[in-house]
């Protein structure tokens, strides 16, 4: 593996609290590990100026601004002119994280729902690309995703995918994206493992979801962009192609998906 070949983490979490120390550190060491993009993720509006202003301090970083589903009981839900109008931003490229958390939110499932649609709503009229979260949900998951399509055409990744494989073929057969995240690397992540060695790798991003879920060999510590390289490195093996083809190959998928962070 060549640490230098270019790649992109597709999301992580660069305003929180677990970064404060060391952001710039942080974020050196990714660009030093051949990390030369990473797009961070605002999931609650009223963190949407943090946010913004890491991206504006570092051309390597972008933003993307949305409500996480385990969040939608604690605040008003977004509208889509809200999230219109934070997409005028240059470095805003995306619509979420956004998506159905039954695992740890259940109770408010009908809140998610309608959260859901108004991001879909605005991953449409934007261009911009919805970024999904799903966790024990993926029934409903696939419906909602399918009845936006039949409302008209948008762009989305399933952010760090660990759904069940009908989840992932309804993603594919809409045209969407699989992010590839640390849990990748676990033992006794075989069934993810197969679920994305049976998708086109021209639908595969990686992605670190840091400070969480730290690939081998550094599980169970706090994960940042840098380590999107070990990640990376299970995937090339599970495409059966080198490290410098998958580095390549994902970076042109996120070049395609997220047009505004594109080089």
């Amino acid at each position: 593996m060549s640490p230098k070949a270019q790649i992109v983490d597709s999301h992580c979490h660069l305003d929180f609290p677990d970064f404060d120390e060391e952001r710039d550190d942080v974020i050196a060491r990714a660009i030093e590990a051949g990390v030369t993009r990473m797009v961070t993720i605002c999931t609650k509006l009223h963190n949407e100026l943090k946010v913004r202003a890491i991206a504006e301090a570092h051309p390597e970083v972008f933003y993307a601004v949305g409500i996480h589903p385990m969040s939608v009981e604690a605040q008003p839900l977004v509208t889509i002119d809200q999230l219109v109008a934070y997409a005028a931003h240059p470095k805003m490229v995306g619509i979420g994280e956004t998506g159905l958390d039954y695992h740890y939110t259940p109770d408010s499932a009908e809140l998610q729902k309608r959260s859901l649609r108004i991001h879909i709503d605005a991953a449409r009229e934007t261009g911009l690309p919805l970024i999904i979260h799903a966790r024990n949900a993926d029934d409903d998951m696939a419906q909602i995703l399918r009845e936006g399509m039949d409302n008209g055409a948008y762009t989305c990744v399933m952010h760090c995918f660990s759904s069940g494989p009908e989840l992932a073929r309804a993603a594919l057969d809409m045209g969407f994206y699989l992010s590839m995240s640390g849990i990748a690397t676990f033992p006794k992540s075989q069934e993810v493992r197969d679920i994305f060695g049976s998708a086109p790798l021209d639908r595969i991003l990686v992605e670190t979801d840091s400070p969480y879920l730290a690939p081998k060999p550094f599980r169970g510590k706090r994960n940042e962009p840098g380590y999107t390289v070990h990640t990376a490195q299970v995937g090339a093996d599970v495409f059966g192609v080198s490290y410098e083809d998958f580095a390549k190959a994902t970076t042109a998928n996120f070049d395609r998906l997220f047009t505004k962070a594109k080089l």
